[in-house]
């Protein structure tokens, strides 16, 4: 699924898209949050760091470094967050994979 293609600190970016706090836990707007929670549950991932005004961990894969990230800003506002980090670890947006809750 991914492809290295140099020799970045960060090869991809999955951003999950939601609002904090416990107030929109369990709702469709926090489906980004839970899709990236699932992943790196599943591949053993701490999201715990804090940077980019997001909370991310992350993972190696096929070769790859793959950032998840959950923006903490409200949804309106998570693109600011996703660019951050994609602007800092210079990964194309080809490269980056936004998890939400709409179709577009």
């Amino acid at each position: 699924m991914f492809f290295k293609k140099s020799n970045q600190s960060i090869d991809y970016i999955v951003a999950g898209l939601g609002n904090p706090g416990s107030r929109y836990s369990n709702t469709r707007h926090n489906i980004g949050f839970e899709t990236v929670d699932y992943i790196a549950k599943e591949n053993n991932v701490s999201i715990t760091k804090a940077k980019f005004s997001a909370l991310y961990g992350v993972w190696e894969t096929e070769g790859c470094k793959v950032m998840l990230l959950k923006p903490q800003t409200f949804m309106n506002l998570s693109g600011e967050a996703v660019m951050q980090a994609a602007n800092f670890y210079k990964v194309p947006a080809e490269n980056i994979i936004v998890i939400f809750d709409d179709v577009s």
